[in-house]
């Protein structure tokens, strides 16, 4: 896949819910910062985070909204839309920002960036 149909396939699979296939995008020795998360190392690691996706949100649903994609498919960034309800049934609303880097068709680093505001309602209930 090039950098275009991965950024697809990674905000298809999350919205579906499929956080397996979602997984099977990124790389085994994957590094991710993603901001409430913290610092992420590993394609096992990153596994055990995402199960715990569905028990956090009602509905997660993450549009992407504009791609930009380096000449030489190794970089990419993603302009998002996510809209959620918590577990606790607050609505969360925010942009997002995610970059990607893509070596031989895996995600081999991804870091995003939001207003982490809107989340602190997933430290109720």
């Amino acid at each position: 896949m090039d950098a275009r149909q991965i950024l697809t396939k990674y905000y298809e699979y999350a919205n579906a819910g499929d956080w397996d296939r979602w997984c099977d995008l990124f790389a085994d020795d994957q590094v991710m910062d993603e901001q409430l998360a913290g610092h992420v190392e590993g394609l096992d690691t990153l596994r055990s985070m995402m199960k715990g996706m569905g028990a956090m949100y009602r509905a997660f649903r993450n549009e992407p909204v504009h791609f930009v994609l380096d000449g030489g498919g190794e970089k990419a960034a993603a302009v998002s839309h996510l809209s959620a309800v918590s577990a606790a049934g607050e609505a969360i609303e925010a942009e997002v920002m995610n970059f990607f880097r893509i070596v031989d068709g895996k995600i081999a680093y991804m870091a995003n960036y939001h207003d982490t505001a809107p989340f602190q309602v997933l430290g109720q209930g």
